[in-house]
């Protein structure tokens, strides 16, 4: 496949997933980057050589709060050598998230959220809050915003609201 074939492939489509190295230099060209501590499963996927298994994992410990700080990080949570991941390295980014900071808000876990943790997000109240830990007793872990949404029988209105404060 060309470069000019390739390099429209990639501008036409965001999610397009590289085939090769060649393809990775390409879209890292044309300012195509993947922030490593934000980055969904989708977008691990986009990476040659990667596994659902691993992009999973990747996108769980990130959840859990862990952040990659290089390229050795991304490596010894896969369990491979830098030089086997070395190739990808022009469209990884690595930007960094101050878990301190007021102007990135925390994302509550309802699978693991006291009441009290849950009374913090907005939108969620006393009632609510029992609900939601009731409910995850009584029925298991939501499996995401929209099994949240339906088991609880919530508004649109305020599911717009928590998604932001929500994580799975």
């Amino acid at each position: 496949m060309s470069q000019m074939s390739i390099r429209f492939r990639l501008l036409k489509d965001p999610y397009y997933r590289f085939r090769s190295i060649e393809e990775v230099v390409v879209a890292a060209s044309l300012g195509i980057k993947i922030d490593v501590n934000q980055a969904t499963v989708d977008d691990w996927l986009r990476l040659p050589g990667l596994s659902i298994h691993q992009a999973r994992s990747l996108v769980e410990l990130s959840r859990n709060g862990v952040q990659f700080h290089c390229l050795e990080d991304i490596a010894a949570a896969l369990s491979l050598s830098v030089q086997r991941l070395q190739p990808l390295a022009p469209v990884l980014q690595f930007c960094y998230y101050d878990v301190e900071s007021i102007h990135s808000p925390q994302r509550i876990n309802p699978n693991t959220a006291t009441r009290e943790m849950l009374n913090t997000v907005p939108g969620i109240d006393s009632l609510l809050a029992d609900k939601i830990v009731e409910n995850r007793e009584s029925s298991g872990f939501y499996r995401s915003l929209a099994d949240f949404q339906n088991r609880l029988v919530l508004p649109s209105e305020l599911i717009s609201q928590l998604m932001h404060h929500l994580r799975f």
